[in-house]
């Protein structure tokens, strides 16, 4: 019995988004009913394929269901689909993407009579909006959310990573709605009813580019494949023996890099001491280190790595991710069977401790209904059949109360997203050591402008939020952590595994305080990893994943993104896991530990080439910008300096269509290239063709003009185009917020909505120490002179100490004893 076997889930239309979602929900127990025509779920029809005829896709997303299989030409088939919706509890809608051969339903009128019903419906860009009945495939949406234009080489195309990225990001957010609502729906007995925007779904991995690049818009440009603003070096390297991924954040990890490889002299310099300084000399500061790096094997600078305490990771074959015993102990690596295939696949990677997800399952043939007892589900629908109007004016999460000890991206996206949905979320710093992402210089000039309130990528990733200082290094400090703690509900790190322990904050210390605590470690690598140690930033988990490995050219190297990648997975993943967590101790008062590994987070895109591997031992194949399956398929120059579109044919009629569109009508009536198969043989001739047109036209100008005739395309743009996005201001997706220190500032809303607008941002990222004597006082009762004895000892603040100060502070602690 998993966490969620009460509930029965319905899965309708076809779509990525829509199918992972309901798997997660399969993986805790649910009782998923996929509903597919008699032909299939075309996403059966999805490259790459086992070798014996299978989606490899379609396996990944589908394990752990059953197959219901409808014919819309039956005449009972709208009466029998109603019956299944009003008899299940989640219904998963994929219609908008495509049908799939789905009976029309009024999901409106079910509604009403099913007010506990949770209803989640996906599309990809949202029911209004200029783009709303645009073609689209993974890789337009993705040029369009900014996540392919700074990948690649300097001269273009840009470079983007195959499918398959779209779905299990907008799976994820669906997921979250899925999951607050099930929870919102213990606590009030209502249902609530969703919409998810696979485009803005994407737009998380790069919301705070998007506000950085205001300011630096010198460095918004390709720089080279694995060269990425604003981090040097951020990249993979060749060694004597496998290739190497580097991340180098902060001067001391610089300092520590260059002593490793015996190039002292250029960690000493200060002028090369940040990133930005080391970007101006690229090429100069590779000729010296990267011959060092091909003096020894990649396993042996991880292990000089970890001694020093910098990010760098071997970046594995695929092969070496299914070889890897503590992958398949964690679960990160689980067996599925489809038809007589055995094979190997990414699990869930919410690894909760009490009450773990499914440890693989077994991918339904189409109609196939698989045995999945659950108790209470006759019980658990009456009773939501009784409940009064919908739920959705009271915040799903509202009453629940997470303490954040977490810096940088992963962790306060995660509890970004709970404070989003209404939780009350307490940051917590220090004056020693607040949020790095408030900024890494510690210089008095920097402190004294109170440069670390104006960093745009910590107001983006901490509204909604409550914020105190408190220094857990000290006995007082803790002890007031832990009076706050004993009220929570969910507590949420991401430092190194063992800093929360050592300071006696561990799990086995919190739960005695507070039983019904859900406690999430956010590591890179897992507690119990033999890699436990390892620092990691979202580039590290990126190129340990193994992604890398399947982008890119056939003859090039591993490419990464411009982005810390698996910051973004590891935030969504760690904050589905901890609304799972928060049903069970809702439900039987039992708190849990989570064990989140960010690198495992980053498995599932690769899960078609993980699968394939699995059965076939050959490594995969890439394809550059070209498809598998779509032809023609890639990112095209259009007029300009450095102006790019993404175009995919999926289907005969789309080919048609584009045909007629550059100028080759003769190609439209030509039977002999109605299949992609027959298409590549000419795929040179054809790209050809489509460049001659679109370089002699705007971006948008081809946009308009593709998706006129229904042809899948989206403008490369920058993550800074989206603040102009014409679709993203019609729907309000940004939102003006008032800071101090900062003025009004857009932010970026969530995916998924319960209306037409999005979630309201309630109040901007707390400054340092904001809501001290808020919290000190209304929360824990403590006196105006407790509060000030507090700021007087250092023990609380609202001003960040320069390195200086902390260096004073240490001086007169270690004369104090």
């Amino acid at each position: 019995m998993g966490v969620l076997s009460d509930f029965r889930v319905l899965e309708i239309g076809s779509s990525a988004a829509t199918s992972y979602c309901a798997r997660l929900l399969a993986d805790f127990g649910a009782d998923v009913q996929k509903l597919e025509p008699p032909a299939g779920d075309p996403l059966r029809n999805s490259a790459p394929f086992t070798p014996g005829g299978h989606s490899a896709w379609f396996a990944f997303l589908n394990f752990n269901k059953s197959s219901i299989m409808i014919d819309a030409n039956e005449l009972d088939a709208i009466e029998r689909l109603t019956a299944l919706i009003e008899d299940c509890d989640i219904l998963v809608d994929g219609r908008d993407v495509d049908p799939a051969g789905c009976p029309a339903i009024d999901v409106v009128a079910i509604r009403q009579r099913c007010p506990g019903l949770i209803y989640l419906s996906a599309s990809w860009f949202g029911s209004e909006g200029p783009y709303a009945g645009y073609a689209a495939t993974d890789s337009t949406v993705r040029a369009l959310a900014g996540l392919v234009k700074l990948v690649g080489p300097a001269e273009g195309p840009p470079s983007h990573a195959p499918d398959f990225q779209t779905g299990i990001l907008a799976g994820l957010w669906g997921f979250i709605a899925a999951a607050s609502s099930a929870f919102a729906r213990m606590e009030r007995g209502s249902g609530r009813s969703w919409s998810l925007s696979i485009f803005e779904s994407s737009i998380a991995l790069c919301d705070y580019v998007m506000f950085e690049q205001v300011s630096t818009c010198d460095m918004t440009r390709r720089i080279g494949i694995n060269r990425f603003w604003p981090t040097f070096p951020a990249g993979i390297y060749e060694t004597k023996n496998g290739l190497l991924g580097v991340t180098t954040g902060t001067p001391a990890q610089w300092r520590a890099f260059c002593d490793m490889l015996g190039l002292s002299e250029l960690g000493d310099d200060l002028g090369l001491a940040h990133s930005a300084d080391r970007l101006r000399h690229v090429e100069r500061l590779e000729r010296q280190f990267v011959p060092r790096l091909k003096a020894r094997t990649a396993q042996d600078w991880f292990a000089e790595g970890l001694k020093r305490k910098i990010p760098i990771v071997p970046v594995p074959e695929i092969a070496d991710l299914l070889e890897d015993p503590e992958k398949r102990k964690r679960g990160a690596i689980v067996p599925i069977l489809f038809g007589r295939e055995e094979a190997l696949a990414p699990g869930s990677m919410q690894r909760l401790t009490l009450t773990p997800p499914r440890r693989g399952g077994r991918v339904p043939a189409c109609g196939e209904q698989q045995d999945n007892p659950s108790s209470c589900k006759r019980l658990s629908r009456v009773a939501s059949a009784l409940v009064g109007p919908s739920g959705s004016d009271t915040l799903p999460l509202q009453g629940i109360r997470v303490i954040d000890f977490s810096m940088g991206w992963a962790g306060p996206l995660c509890t970004r997203i709970l404070a989003d949905l209404g939780a009350d979320v307490i940051k917590i710093e220090a004056i020693q050591y607040p949020d790095w992402w408030r900024g890494v210089d510690r210089g008095s000039v920097y402190v004294d402008a109170h440069m670390y309130e104006k960093a745009p990528v910590f107001c983006v990733m901490n509204r909604n939020k409550r914020g105190i200082t408190l220094d857990l290094t000290r006995s007082q400090g803790r002890a007031l952590a832990k009076r706050l703690l004993a009220g929570a509900d969910i507590v949420v790190d991401n430092y190194s595994v063992d800093v929360l322990p050592k300071l006696g904050l561990g799990f086995d210390v919190l739960r005695t305080l507070n039983p019904r605590l859900v406690m999430m470690s956010m590591s890179g690598f897992g507690t119990d990893s033999a890699h436990r140690n390892c620092r990691a930033y979202g580039s590290t988990l990126e190129q340990g994943s193994g992604l890398p490995r399947v982008v890119g050219k056939s003859d090039g190297p591993p490419v990464m993104s411009h982005i810390a990648f698996g910051d973004a997975v590891g935030g969504l993943n760690g904050c589905a896991a901890v609304l799972v967590a928060l049903v069970h101790a809702r439900t039987n008062g039992e708190g849990q530990f989570i064990d989140l590994a960010q690198i495992e987070c980053m498995m599932p895109f690769a899960a078609p080439w993980i699968i394939v591997q699995s059965i076939s031992r050959t490594p995969p194949r890439k394809y550059g910008n070209r498809h598998p399956q779509f032809v023609p398929h890639g990112c095209f120059r259009c007029a300009g300096e450095d102006n790019w579109i993404m175009i995919a044919v999926t289907s005969a009629d789309m080919w048609q269509n584009l045909a007629v569109v550059i100028g080759r009508p003769d190609w439209a009536t030509d039977a002999s290239l109605m299949s992609a198969e027959a298409r590549r043989g000419i795929e040179d001739v054809i790209e050809a063709s489509i460049e001659a047109w679109t370089s002699t036209r705007d971006a948008d100008q081809a946009m308009a003009e593709l998706q006129a005739a229904n042809v899948a395309a989206g403008v490369a743009r920058l993550p800074i185009d989206l603040l102009k996005d014409r679709h993203l201001r019609s729907r309000a997706f940004m939102q003006e917020v008032e800071r101090a220190f900062v003025g009004l500032h857009p932010q970026p809303s969530m995916p998924i909505r319960e209306g037409e607008g999005p979630y309201p941002i309630r109040s901007a990222a707390p400054t340092l120490g904001e809501h001290n004597k808020e919290i000190l006082s209304g929360l824990l009762g403590l006196s105006d002179a407790e509060i000030a004895q507090l700021t007087s000892e250092g023990i609380i603040g609202t001003k960040m100490l320069s390195e200086d100060e902390l260096a004073r502070t240490k001086r007169k602690r270690s004369a104090s004893g």
